[in-house]
This record gives C-alpha cells, sequence and structure tokens, in this order.
C-alpha cells in the first residue's frame, strides 16, 4: 500500500512564505521555501517565516529542497533554514542558486549541501524522480517540479505565465509539460494568486513601450523604483535606456551585485559602459534604480522622499517612476507613498493595477495549465483563501469533480492511499517566525504585544533608591514616563502615583529582620498602579520598577 501526503507549511490564505510538502512513503520532498513581509501592524517585524520545525524533526527523511525560482515569496527563507540546518539538500537552477548565494552571504551563513539542476534534467531518489521544467516566470531559470511515484505525477507550477515573447532563460517549455499530462498526473497544484482576472495574463505584464514613453517625455533625472530580482523589468529598462544616452546608476549594493551578475552570466543584456557610479547620481539625464530587500516596500525611495539618502537628494525636476503595479497587500502603502510624492511637487509615474500585471499565471493561462497537465486531483496553493476557492471554480468549469479539487488551510493534510484521496482528517502544526533587523531567531509574539502596549499605551518607570544595610528609603520612588501622560500638566497624578509606590515599597521592607521582597514589590506595584491608571485615564502603559541598594 502507498502513501503519499501533500499539505503546506505556509502559502495558503496569505500571499508569501510558500512552503509546500509531498511526502511519498516517508520520502519527503518540499518545494520552495518563502518568507512574507510584514505589515505596518507588526510593529518592528521585518519579514515573516513559516515555521520550520516539521523540517528539523524530520530531517533524516527530507530529500531536499526544492526552489523554483529566485523571488523572496518563494526562496527568502532559506539563509534562515539553513543557519539552522547547514547540510539540508538545497536543489535550485543556476540563477536561482546565485541569488540563494548572495542571500547567503550577506546572512553570513554557510550551507554545504546546494546543488545545481537544469531544466528537463531528471533527479533520482530511489523509485522516485524529480523533474523540473521550464517555465516563464519574471525571473530567468524559473522552474515547476514534476514528482514521478507509482501513483501517477505530482506537479507543483510554482509562479508562471504563458508569454510566447518570452525566449531563451525565460521560455516555457509547453511540450514538456503535454508529455507529462500524457503519463498521468495524480495531482496538480497550481498558484491562484491572480485567478479572478480574466483573459490570459500576457501581453498586460509586458511594459516595454510604456518605459520608453517615460524615457522620452521625462528629459530630467528619473528615479525608478523595482521589486528586488524582478530581472526581466530590469531588462525592459535597460533594453530602453540602452536606445538613449541615458546613463544608470544602480543604489544599494545587493541590486548592484545581482544585476552586475547578471549580465556577466549573459541574463541581462545590456552595454556595462552605460552604468555610471555615484558621480553620476546628480547627471540631468541619469535613470536611478533603486529596490528593496527584506524590507518593507518603498522603504528606500521613502528615506529618499523625507531627504535622509546619503547620496541622492530630490529635485523638483525629477520624475519618480514605480515600476510595478502595485500588489494585493501594499495597495494602501503605495498610495500614502504616491501621497508623499504629490507633497513634495515632484513628477509621479506608476503603473496601473487594472492595465498592467505582474507575471502570475490570469483564469486563460490556468485553464491552458490544467488542459495540458490533465490531472486526476486539483489543489489549488499560493493566494488569499478566495483566490484558491476561485482557482477552483476554474477547474470545476473545465470538468474536474468537485470533490477531486482540494482546498485547504496551512498545515491541513491531503492523504492519498494507492491514488485514491481519503477522508482522513490529519493536521500538522504550523505558525509563523517573526524575524526583526538581522536576527535569526523569532521575536515571539509577547514582543509584539510589548510593542503594542508601548505604541498605545506608553510606559512608565518607578525607581527608587535603599540603604544596603537599614532598608530605609534614600530616593524616591521617582516617576518617569514616556508615551503615557504630559507630566506638567499632570503633576496630580504623579504625586498620587509616589504615594502608591512609597505604600507598596514600604508595606514589603521588614525592618526588623531588614529583608525586602523585591518581587513582591515590583508584582505590587504594578498591580495597584495598573488599577489607578485605568480608573484615572482607561489607559493600561507598561509599568517597570527599579530598585536599587547603596
Amino acid at each position: 500500500m502507498s502513501k503519499i501526503r501533500i499539505f503546506s507549511l505556509g502559502g495558503l490564505n496569505e500571499n508569501g512564505k510558500n512552503m509546500y510538502v509531498v511526502d511519498v512513503d516517508d520520502n519527503i520532498f518540499i518545494f520552495d521555501a518563502g518568507l512574507k513581509y510584514a505589515t505596518d501592524k507588526m510593529l518592528g517585524v521585518d519579514y515573516i517565516l513559516p515555521d520550520y520545525t516539521f523540517i528539523k524533526e524530520n530531517k533524516k527523511k527530507i530529500k531536499g529542497v526544492f526552489l523554483t525560482h529566485g523571488h523572496d515569496s518563494n526562496m527568502g527563507a532559506m539563509a534562515d533554514i539553513l543557519y539552522d540546518i547547514p547540510d539540508l539538500a538545497v536543489y535550485a537552477t543556476k540563477f536561482t542558486l546565485e541569488v540563494l548565494k548572495e542571500d547567503l552571504l550577506e546572512s553570513g551563513v554557510t550551507a554545504s549541501n546546494l546543488k545545481e539542476i537544469r531544466p528537463h534534467s531528471k533527479l533520482t531518489f530511489g523509485s522516485l524522480v524529480v523533474f523540473p521544467i521550464s517555465i516563464t516566470h519574471s525571473i530567468p531559470d524559473s522552474v515547476c517540479y514534476v514528482l514521478y511515484t507509482k501513483d501517477g505525477a505530482i506537479v507543483y507550477t510554482g509562479d508562471f505565465v504563458f508569454d510566447s515573447t518570452m525566449m531563451g532563460n525565460y521560455k516555457t517549455d509547453i511540450g514538456k509539460l503535454a508529455y507529462v499530462g500524457k503519463q498521468g498526473v495524480l495531482c496538480l497544484l497550481s498558484e491562484s494568486i491572480y485567478a479572478e482576472k480574466e483573459g490570459h495574463t500576457s501581453p498586460n505584464n509586458r511594459v516595454t513601450g510604456f518605459i520608453r514613453d517615460v524615457l522620452h517625455k521625462n528629459e530630467n533625472r528619473i528615479i525608478a523604483t523595482i521589486m528586488t530580482a524582478h530581472i526581466y523589468r530590469v531588462q525592459e529598462i535597460l533594453s530602453e535606456v540602452d536606445k538613449t544616452k541615458r546613463k544608470v546608476v544602480i543604489m544599494g549594493k545587493n541590486l548592484q551585485n545581482l544585476i552586475n551578475k547578471s549580465i556577466e552570466m549573459g541574463y541581462i543584456q545590456f552595454d556595462k559602459n552605460k552604468i555610471g557610479d555615484l558621480s553620476n547620481v546628480n547627471d540631468k539625464d541619469v535613470v536611478i534604480l533603486i529596490s528593496d530587500e527584506k524590507e518593507k516596500p518603498f522603504m528606500n525611495l521613502e528615506r529618499i522622499l523625507k531627504g535622509f539618502d546619503k547620496y541622492v537628494k530630490l529635485k523638483d525636476t525629477d520624475t519618480i517612476f514605480i515600476t510595478e503595479p502595485p500588489y494585493e497587500g501594499i495597495e494602501k502603502r503605495t498610495a500614502l507613498i504616491m501621497d508623499e510624492i504629490a507633497k513634495k511637487d515632484v513628477n509621479a509615474i506608476s503603473l496601473s493595477a487594472k492595465k498592467h500585471l505582474l507575471h502570475h499565471a490570469s483564469r486563460e493561462d490556468l485553464m491552458l495549465m490544467i488542459n495540458l497537465i490533465n490531472p486526476k486531483y486539483y489543489f489549488p496553493v499560493k493566494g488569499e483563501y478566495r483566490h484558491q476557492v476561485m482557482n477552483a471554480e476554474i477547474a470545476e468549469s473545465l470538468g474536474i469533480p468537485k470533490e477531486n479539487i482540494i482546498l485547504k488551510q496551512n498545515g491541513d493534510v491531503a492523504t492519498f492511499v494507492d491514488g485514491k484521496l481519503t477522508e482522513d482528517i490529519e493536521h500538522i502544526d504550523v505558525d509563523e517566525i517573526l524575524i526583526d533587523g538581522k536576527s535569526q531567531g523569532d521575536i515571539g509574539d509577547l514582543v509584539l504585544k510589548d510593542r503594542e502596549m508601548l505604541g498605545e499605551n506608553g510606559i512608565v518607570i518607578v525607581s527608587c533608591t535603599l540603604n544596603r544595610q537599614t532598608k530605609e528609603i534614600l530616593a524616591g520612588p521617582e516617576i518617569l514616563t514616556r508615551g503615557f501622560v504630559y507630566v506638567k500638566e499632570s503633576g496630580e497624578l504623579i504625586k498620587e502615583t509616589q504615594d502608591i509606590c512609597l505604600e507598596v515599597i514600604k508595606e514589603n521592607i521588614e525592618f526588623d529582620s531588614k529583608k525586602v521582597d523585591y518581587t513582591k514589590i515590583k508584582n505590587d506595584v504594578r498591580e495597584k498602579l495598573g488599577k489607578y491608571f485605568y480608573k484615572e485615564t482607561e489607559c493600561k502603559p507598561m509599568v517597570i520598577t527599579v530598585i536599587q541598594e547603596v
């Protein structure tokens, strides 16, 4: 009896954090390991990873992590995972591996088991075979994966579009996809992000003409924002710049390394002599490329707008060009940035989310993929749950029975026994790891709750000094507040706060035995001040008590 389990550690009912697990008779294959960018409500968190405890606990059963392409949403978690498990086998195409190596170098992580693969060259793991197939996305060397089992193939598409104009390292091998479909596919896992959009994504993913107009209609300096590793968009911009007398300045070490390496490896076609340096930043006709790495969207642009950037100072003749349409989740931030640009009285140009699309599969693309692969079971992945439902409706409209369409949340397991989906209900524990700055560890929910309390209600610090021998109060209690009340206008509240603290401290000092229960003092101060502050102000500031002896 053969048993296959398919589930997600991240990527379902959300955008980003993609990590899908296929367990074939205790042989575990992991497809993608991405991160998700934090929202403004995450209070200092830079990005979010799927909890990879499952990987650590099942390390010996894991055949490898198979990366589809070099975007953070699909491989951004690898540096953190390899920090914990440096010998984990990671399979990726040449360019994806180069992006990963740069990420590891930046993070100071050493990995010992990185394996370069080529599209259409099979990888054998005993009786199981993994076969990568070239697909079209906004970054070169993107692949989907076919896992051959004795019960049929399991296909994971990753991110894709069907666009016949994208050739070379971007080309989809439709013949291979059709061949896989004729061999018999047990289950297809396909992305859902654009499932609500009618028609094909192409040609709305191509903006060469729009870029050409921007370059010709704006004679002065252009500051262009791009998404990290969206190499196809970089190529579109550089190709049009190449037809002008403009120079390009690339800001940021990571972006410089990525573009330079892409040119050296032949993934980007551009004359390096047209790449300027910091001496060209203020040239009248320069195009400045900026991007963000594992930070909030538009972080670098925001720094320029506020005047904090060391090299780029905004001029009223500048044009700011946002070269990617706003994707789901950052519409509000895009609107705020455009508002900030308007206040600076600077020309701003952005792509419309209605006219221009990212390189993801719309309804017709999804239909074509389903028809080519012809799966027995269909598993919509990647995207909010409503997108998964719309993706499921597409599959049903093409004749896949409703009972053969799998809609799951993160951690929910789809189990196949001898090639048939069972009704077994199994759930794997899933969670999120919150990363702040360059720390490799999870900052945790408690830290976020503390930040929320500090942000909403402020902090009150109670300080008191005692005589080490007699335990008499020498100074204090002093009250220091930040973000709670304005001290000069709250003298009575501060005086009452001091009285409450003094009473609590005296109650807990045993003068006869000269003992002080500091823990009880801190707990009593926090409890009594908490009640008093809420009664007087309806606020609950964080209360910290500091008692020292001299």
